[in-house]
């Protein structure tokens, strides 16, 4: 909080009714270009502030309220100096506010508000998450908090909430109008895990949110979140990925119009929604490559191809116009947001695989391949589109060939501790 700034001829009634009654106010800098001015007269005076334009180099002047002269102050309609200090550096704020685009709006600033400005920027900007941003703000943000002012928002009422999302048992598909259904609550080391992570998550979207208001002026500190953690050791869950005899036999079981899909996932390490998004055009068959025109960094990538993913793409290009989709369902309709749910599980069920995989698992078999033949992990970023190697070290580096396990295969003895067997031992079927 900036200190209150002295000034022996205007902090007291004494000292300011001993000067000259004129209409010109008598004004002390409190920053650059930014003054509280006292403008006395007969029947009492009046604060003002004032602060330099940025362009054309004039004053723009506001009043502030006034004076405590001849009536003890309220702080609301009569001021004292350190209020009228006060009252004056807040519109000085909103006015740089104002300048930068930031909201400006009067009253108390609640969560909600800050939700929402953050979500008009981040969609201004262009980010990638917004769907997932607005469902956690309207299912776990705004019920809980969204009424609360951000200036009285504290440190344990965060941690009370954040630490309730992850005691919360999984929502459920529910039908509109519907009362919420919820999944059975998952005790087990991984159930617990997931849904800190998820929890985590939750917070991360709250504390940008409240970032966003503290940085454009709306509450002083940013002391009350940013003491607040999110749980430890809850994003190593073991990366999930096929086999090459599961990836066979998946494929097989899918639905013809869905197998294409499929295809195009463990061939190029795509997410769903750049697969979706794929046009003819962003196929070259010259250079063998895909363009994903809007990845999840927000910037374009190219995959490269195998020659059974040119064959697969030449297939399925053949034919159509630069900007034709080139996967769509089998009504012709695009895959949209969840369209893939249903027929992933029922292909996994028909595959024999359990427990049932998600499509983003389709992603990491591409990238799990790569890395067990000795890919470098710049190299598997690129493909896959990370901005650094960091999340591709964190998911693929333990599978990668390494100087470590090499050397410790090649030089511990073999004990013939392991027993004798006649029961021939099959690989794992999902």
């Amino acid at each position: 909080m900036a200190r209150t700034v002295r000034d022996t001829n205007l902090e007291t009634r004494t000292a300011r009714l001993r000067l000259a009654i004129r209409t010109e106010p008598y004004w002390r800098g409190l920053e650059k270009g930014f003054a509280l001015g006292y403008r006395r007269r007969g029947r009492g005076g009046t604060w003002l502030a004032r602060r330099r334009e940025a362009e054309g180099g004039g004053y723009a002047e506001h009043r502030i309220g006034t004076t405590d002269d001849l009536q003890d102050a309220d702080g609301v309609a009569v001021l004292d100096y350190g209020q009228a200090q006060k009252a004056a550096r807040t519109w000085w704020r909103n006015e740089l506010r104002r300048d930068e685009g930031h909201n400006t709006r009067q009253g108390p600033f609640t969560v909600a508000d800050a939700v929402a400005d953050y979500r008009a920027d981040y969609e201004r900007r262009g980010g990638k998450s917004a769907y997932e941003t607005r469902k956690a703000a309207e299912i776990h943000i705004l019920p809980a908090l969204g009424a609360v002012q951000v200036a009285k928002l504290t440190g344990k009422m965060i941690e009370d909430w954040h630490r309730s999302l992850a005691e919360t048992p999984a929502r459920a598909r529910t039908k509109p109008g519907k009362k919420q259904n919820f999944r059975a609550i998952d005790r087990t080391h991984d159930g617990v895990r997931k849904r800190r992570a998820t929890a985590n998550r939750i917070l991360t979207v709250l504390k940008a949110a409240l970032n966003y208001a503290w940085k454009a002026g709306h509450v002083v500190t940013d002391d009350p979140w940013r003491r607040v953690k999110p749980f430890k050791a809850v994003e190593t869950a073991r990366i999930r990925y096929l086999t090459e005899a599961e990836c066979v036999r998946f494929v097989n079981a899918c639905e013809p119009n869905f197998r294409d899909l499929v295809r195009g996932a463990l061939l190029t390490g795509c997410r769903y929604s750049e697969l979706a998004a794929l046009h003819a055009a962003d196929f070259n068959q010259d250079a063998g490559i895909i363009t994903v025109r809007m990845s999840k960094a927000g910037k374009p990538r190219h995959v490269v191809l195998t020659t059974e993913g040119q064959q697969l793409f030449d297939r399925l290009t053949a034919g159509k116009l630069g900007n034709d989709p080139i996967f769509a369902r089998a009504d012709g309709r695009l895959w949209g947001r969840s369209h893939q749910l249903r027929p992933m599980l029922e292909t996994c069920s028909h595959a024999k695989i359990k427990p049932a995989i998600s499509f983003h698992v389709l992603r990491h078999t591409h990238g799990s391949a790569l890395a067990m033949r000795g890919v470098p992990l710049g190299v598997i970023a690129e493909q896959l589109g990370h901005a650094d190697t960091r999340m591709t070290e964190k998911h693929y580096a333990h599978l990668a060939p390494s100087y470590v396990a090499d050397t410790i295969r090649a030089h511990f003895p073999t004990l013939g501790i392991t027993g004798e067997t006649t029961v021939t031992t099959m690989r794992r079927s999902g």
